[in-house]
């Protein structure tokens, strides 16, 4: 047996029962000796729309309890070869978004400088400005892969500037990606104008319109993009709007007309081999989400994240 925590098994103790942590990983009061940390992120304040994703990261975990540690479609073996645990929830002030995202910064430059990849579950997509800043203070500016129905590139909303639809405009701005080496994947849905996307792209900004990707394998996609990319460290976030609300009903802003479950797969396989720096899954409002699939799909979704980090073993 090796020494790398390991998600405990549902042949040990029932799958109902146990740590309420990402896939009833041992949960770490200290970041010594991590490779990956798995974070919550509990986070509405940042929306427009439907609230409740301060839920997300508790009912990805509970979902999450259904996971196993082997890939038996890619072969990836992540808790072999790296040593993971969930760190539990930041602490977040609730009456306060500026805060928070200073909280969030002040966090990730705690893990970062500790050499550990950080892993969250959001929470909603205001959580990736100040990640990004974080990321870039350690790595300088970013590639992005960017999954999401939305671009997410106003100016401000309500006089806001730090909303969960102007991160990456905030980004941009700031130096903290790479234009030309950020791809958004899934963008779809009406517009208030005709450059609500093509400004973006003006920027350098790669676009993969939903609509496009109807009835097609993301794999070369994803493919083209790691090739594009090379060894540039790159970030991955992933709205979990991305996906149909077929698939995934329980979030903030729903589209019709997205991705599909097999594609989102798909995708995240593809990018094997990226010098991945960190991701974050946002956008699960459990509220919505009265099946529990939602929350099931994204416990998947970063699972299979977890399986294209650097250094995962392949069995």
């Amino acid at each position: 047996m090796n020494d790398f925590n390991q998600p405990i098994s549902g042949n040990d103790l029932a799958r109902f029962s146990g740590p309420n942590t990402f896939m009833r990983l041992p949960q770490a009061s200290s970041l010594d000796g991590l490779d990956v940390a798995i974070l919550g992120v509990p986070m509405d304040i940042g929306t427009s729309w439907r609230s409740g994703t301060r839920f997300g990261p508790k009912q990805i975990r509970a979902e999450s309890a259904m996971l196993r540690p082997y890939n038996m479609a890619t072969g990836a073996a992540p808790f072999d070869s790296l040593q993971m645990a969930d760190v539990g929830d930041l602490a977040i002030n609730t009456f306060s978004l500026s805060d928070s995202l200073r909280i969030i910064q002040d966090s990730y430059d705690a893990i970062l400088g500790a050499g550990v990849i950080p892993v969250a579950l959001g929470g909603d997509h205001a959580i990736t400005l100040p990640i990004l800043r974080a990321i870039a203070a350690k790595h300088g500016p970013v590639a992005l892969v960017h999954v999401d129905a939305h671009a997410d590139v106003n100016d401000e909303m309500f006089g806001e500037r730090e909303t969960h639809g102007t991160v990456f405009r905030r980004a941009h701005e700031e130096g903290l990606i790479v234009p030309e080496k950020t791809y958004q994947i899934g963008i779809r849905g009406t517009g208030y104008a005709a450059d609500d996307f093509t400004e973006a792209q003006g920027w350098g900004f790669q676009h993969f319109p939903a609509h496009e990707l109807w009835h097609r394998p993301l794999g070369p996609i994803g493919a083209e993009i790691r090739r594009d990319i090379g060894d540039r460290p790159v970030y991955v976030t992933y709205d979990i709007d991305s996906l149909d609300p077929a698939f995934a009903p329980g979030t903030g802003t729903p589209e019709i007309g997205g991705l599909t479950t097999p594609q989102a797969l798909e995708l995240i396989r593809a990018l094997r081999g990226l010098n991945v720096v960190g991701c974050d899954l946002v956008e699960v409002s459990p509220p919505y989400d009265t099946s529990g699939n939602t929350a099931l799909t994204a416990a998947n979704l970063i699972y299979e994240l977890l399986c294209i980090l650097p250094g995962v073993t392949y069995r």
